[in-house]
């Protein structure tokens, strides 16, 4: 079997409590999991399950208190500032809201050569490179001269996940990306993702409390609760006939677009969330 990309093993994450003498909140418990090459991996879960956090600790962005995080091999967990720079080549992150992620003083053309200059990419290589990535997200070149209050949400989050790919890395941390983007966009930039995914072969780890999303472009998938995994497994098993409770939660409350299928499906969801209720009564007694 071929070696993982990314392997998360037993990770831990605590944040200090806030009062004097507070305890530690750990936000993940252990969470193991792994992602190869060309793969994406969908994380799911509702708001405040630790999706974020996980992201975040990939990033070397939260404190992690326990386990390894893997990439290529090499430990990461504790890498140092040289070292996370380095790792900026081969890791980068499309944001959920892409305006916040850009500063607004700068072109379009500042801002995704920046990356390659710091890099030390000459300005001619830059551009040329610039220009090829706006193609690869269905962009035009005279995008380059604008500000990013000049163009939509969606075409914003293009941007962004070009700016993501200048560096040509080998694995990219989608946290959230079309949430905020109405049905239309999101499609077209899901479709996006998968695009550049079988062209450049990049992997991807997408954070989506939306099971629909996740099902659209995933591979395998992690169902997050409360700061663990508790499904883990190929997409069309997770997502169509999940095992968990809190899985088939998910996929209930995710609604149809068809009237009368709607309305079994939340009948279905009524007769689900009870019987559970009842078992945890049962178990509890």
């Amino acid at each position: 079997m071929t070696d993982p990309l990314l392997a998360v093993e037993d990770l831990r994450v605590a944040y200090p409590g806030r009062g004097f003498r507070s305890p530690d909140t750990e936000i993940l418990h252990g969470v193991s999991l792994d992602i190869t090459a060309g793969e994406t991996v969908g994380l799911v879960g509702e708001s405040g399950s630790g999706k974020t956090t996980l992201g975040r600790a990939l990033l070397g962005l939260a404190p992690v208190t326990g386990g390894r995080i893997l990439f290529k091999g090499e430990d990461i967990t504790h890498a140092d500032k040289a070292a996370r720079r380095r790792l900026t080549r081969d890791i980068q992150v499309v944001f959920q809201d892409p305006y916040t992620s850009m500063n607004p003083n700068l072109t379009i053309e500042q801002t995704l050569t920046e990356p390659l200059r710091a890099n030390g990419t000459s300005k001619r290589d830059a551009l040329d490179k610039v220009a090829t990535m706006l193609d690869a997200v269905h962009l035009p070149t005279d995008s380059l001269g604008r500000y990013p209050n000049e163009f939509s949400g969606g075409q914003r989050q293009r941007i962004a996940i070009a700016r993501a790919l200048t560096l040509d890395p080998s694995l990219i941390v989608c946290d959230e990306p079309v949430s905020a983007l109405d049905l239309s966009n999101q499609r077209r930039v899901l479709d996006l993702f998968i695009e550049i995914q079988e062209r450049t072969g990049v992997a991807y780890l997408f954070v989506s409390h939306d099971l629909a999303v996740i099902r659209h472009l995933s591979h395998r998938v992690a169902v997050l609760f409360q700061g663990d995994i508790v499904e883990w497994g190929d997409c069309d098993q997770v997502t169509a006939r999940p095992e968990h409770p809190y899985t088939q939660r998910l996929l209930m409350a995710a609604p149809l677009p068809h009237p009368v299928k709607q309305t079994k499906h939340r009948a279905d969801r009524q007769r689900v969330l009870a019987a559970q209720r009842e078992a945890e009564l049962q178990s509890g007694a």
